[in-house]
């Protein structure tokens, strides 16, 4: 069976996402939700983060709900927090061994989940190497299960997008006066896909997408930022600088891709490089992090990262999300 979809259609997958009330049922891409939406979003969020050390927010918001979480492709960060946001929601959680599935034995994607739907499982959080997985389980699920997306091939990583919104606004205030530089493997990066659906929804001042040109994006997957290939260019003045790591499990023989020195003397963001940026700039990275290629280690780890934030800002994102949702099934006749 494939799954895959050509993208000229992947925005069509906005209407799937809300019911017949305009409440987010699914959430399966950021292109195309409205402004209003991702900001109630982030403003959810926000309630769902305590300060260090103190216990982090809970509720029963999802008490009696059952979420699984399928990752059909390696996760630390958004597997363990999508696990605790489920829980401290007061939801059972459901975490499936990809090694050990059906699936692997031969099972047809809609056969494991149709046997999941009959456990009576309401939330389904779904990663996939391949385009339209999430979107295609959405279009046949029954009407009171939902589905978010954990991370789609290249395409979408929807709940990263917005962690990341919720650090640039916590630490920048907003958005519409921003400069905003990404750097790195832009071609083949779901969270460069979806920050740029979610930063230009939100009104970015000057998004920068920065990749050595055989990592380039397509220029219509990436429409409202600029592609440039140097990197004291694209870093000139920026408030906010996310590294991004090379996907070398998605790029195959893909030639010109150049070596580590090379990487990191051109592209990597360094003490050095980052003078190019405002001097209250963040640094940001969605993990996991290739010290010494595409950032600094001791940047990563110094007072202008924001990186452990982020980890923190996407259990309260993704705590946000499932509790919509699950407010959504709430309010179904």
């Amino acid at each position: 069976m494939n799954t895959s979809k050509p993208r000229a259609t992947l925005a069509d997958e906005a209407t799937l996402q809300l019911d017949a009330s305009g409440n987010l049922r699914h959430l399966l891409t950021l292109k195309g939700l409205d402004k209003a939406l991702l900001i109630d979003i982030l403003d959810d969020a926000e309630g769902y983060l305590t300060d260090p050390g103190s216990l982090p927010a809970r509720s029963q918001s999802l008490a009696g709900r059952t979420v699984a979480n399928l990752f059909f492709e390696a996760s630390t960060r958004t597997r363990a927090s999508f696990d605790l946001a489920g829980k401290r929601l007061g939801a059972d959680v459901l975490n499936l061994d990809v090694n050990t599935s059906s699936r692997k034995k031969g099972e047809s994607i809609l056969d494991m989940i149709y046997t999941l739907q009959a456990m009576h499982v309401d939330i389904m959080v779904v990663r996939d190497a391949s385009d339209g997985v999430p979107a295609y389980i959405a279009r046949h699920v029954l009407p009171h299960v939902s589905i978010l997306n954990a991370g789609e091939s290249d395409v979408s990583h929807p709940t990263q997008g917005l962690l990341d919104m919720l650090t640039i606004r916590r630490h920048k205030g907003g958005f519409e006066n921003l400069v905003v530089a990404i750097v790195g493997d832009i071609r083949h990066s779901r969270v460069a896909m979806s920050a740029t659906h979610a930063l230009t929804t939100l009104g970015v001042g000057d998004l920068r997408l920065i990749s050595p040109p055989v990592l380039a994006p397509d220029e219509d997957r990436v429409r409202g930022a600029r592609i440039l290939d140097n990197l004291p260019e694209g870093l000139a003045d920026a408030d906010v600088v996310m590294a991004l790591r090379i996907q070398r499990e998605r790029i195959g023989n893909l030639d010109g891709i150049p070596g580590i020195d090379e990487y990191f003397a051109n592209y990597g963001i360094s003490h050095e490089s980052i003078k190019h940026a405002k001097p209250d700039a963040i640094v940001m990275h969605p993990g996991p992090m290739n010290r010494g290629i595409e950032i600094e280690g001791s940047l990563a780890d110094g007072p202008r990262s924001v990186i452990t934030e982020q980890v923190t800002n996407g259990v309260a994102v993704r705590m946000a999300v499932l509790d919509r949702v699950g407010k959504t099934m709430a309010a179904r006749p």
